[in-house]
């Protein structure tokens, strides 16, 4: 029953509030959120333990108004999937502004293939919308498999819709790791979130000071297939949204395969660490993240392989990102 619940409600976004006025879907978003927020549940309480690490100085009152400005951030990406599959290709354009374009220009027009990663800010799904219809740049990426399934199917598709080739990261005989090598070495883009990953195959970061784990997946395919890495940030900036592309992170040549990949997996936390402080409301991460929040923790391993490097899905409790 709570599935069905689930679906319906998701099915009613889209088929809802893309025939109302923008101005309305807005005030209706931040309502909601307020809402969530002052029930204070988990997520909410849990968005506030990790602010407090990326604002450590802040009291428990500015606390609480940046947890509450992150839940209107968070709700506006909902508001702006629902309806971006009717927006056209101006609106998306007039909705985005973009730093570092050439990056991604110059490592695709070189056939060597990109990789970009981000993490959980922003609308992923507007920049990505935006890059296939405005770079004409089609990518990969992977989502999670969902319960129900037929809401796995319609998030499947309203992707797909967007122009992206979207790849299950369990239930298919399918490799994900092998598809998304083939795909950089045919010179081909693809879009991982990188920030979150608790599983023993994750690697070890310090991200503001203490200690998660990020998934091996991005840096190893870099390796594997000489494709560029290229972080990306994502941020809202009044009616649009933000995005810069960075310069490409490199494999130290002075480090073994191993000890290069944790490295690269570093810059990008750092990278995106720097992001996440000057926008943190645009943070999205209602979940335990830092290993200290765990209430057991599994040793990270030494040596993790590329096939064990599993991406990343895009998710927030439950819910595909």
């Amino acid at each position: 029953m709570r599935e069905k619940l689930v679906e319906s409600g998701y099915a009613a976004g889209w088929a809802v509030l893309k025939l109302l006025p923008e101005p309305v879907v807005g005030v209706l978003g931040d309502r909601i959120a307020d809402a969530v927020w002052r029930r204070q549940g988990r997520g909410v309480h849990q968005l506030e333990k990790n602010l407090a690490r990326v604002r450590p100085q802040a009291s428990p009152a500015e606390l609480r108004e940046l947890s509450r400005a992150g839940m209107r951030s968070y709700l506006r990406y909902w508001m702006e999937s629902f309806r971006l599959p009717v927006w056209n290709d101006r609106k998306i354009a007039d909705r985005m502004q973009v730093d570092g374009i050439e990056h991604l220009v110059a490592a695709m027009e070189s056939g060597r293939g990109a990789i970009i990663t981000l993490p959980h800010m922003g609308n992923w799904d507007l920049a990505g919308a935006w890059v296939v219809r405005h770079l004409g740049f089609n990518f990969t990426t992977v989502a999670e498999r969902l319960k129900p399934e037929s809401l796995f199917d319609r998030f499947v598709a309203y992707r797909e819709g967007l122009g992206m080739e979207v790849l299950a990261l369990t239930g298919s005989d399918i490799s994900v790791i092998g598809t998304l090598a083939r795909r950089l070495r045919e010179g081909k883009l693809i879009c991982l979130v990188g920030d979150r990953d608790l599983s023993a195959a994750g690697l070890p970061v310090d991200f503001f000071g203490e200690t998660t784990r990020m998934p091996a997946g991005p840096a190893a395919l870099a390796q594997r297939t000489g494709a560029a890495l290229l972080p990306v940030t994502l941020w809202y900036d009044g009616p649009v949204q933000r995005a810069r592309i960075h310069p490409p992170v490199e494999a130290p040549a002075e480090l073994g395969r191993q000890a290069a990949k944790s490295a690269m997996t570093q810059a990008m936390a750092d990278i995106w660490a720097a992001g996440i402080a000057r926008h943190p409301q645009d943070w999205h991460m209602l979940q335990r993240f830092w290993l200290a929040d765990l209430p057991s923790t599994p040793q990270p391993q030494a040596a993790a392989d590329e096939t064990s490097a599993e991406p990343s899905p895009r998710a927030q409790q439950g819910e595909p990102r």
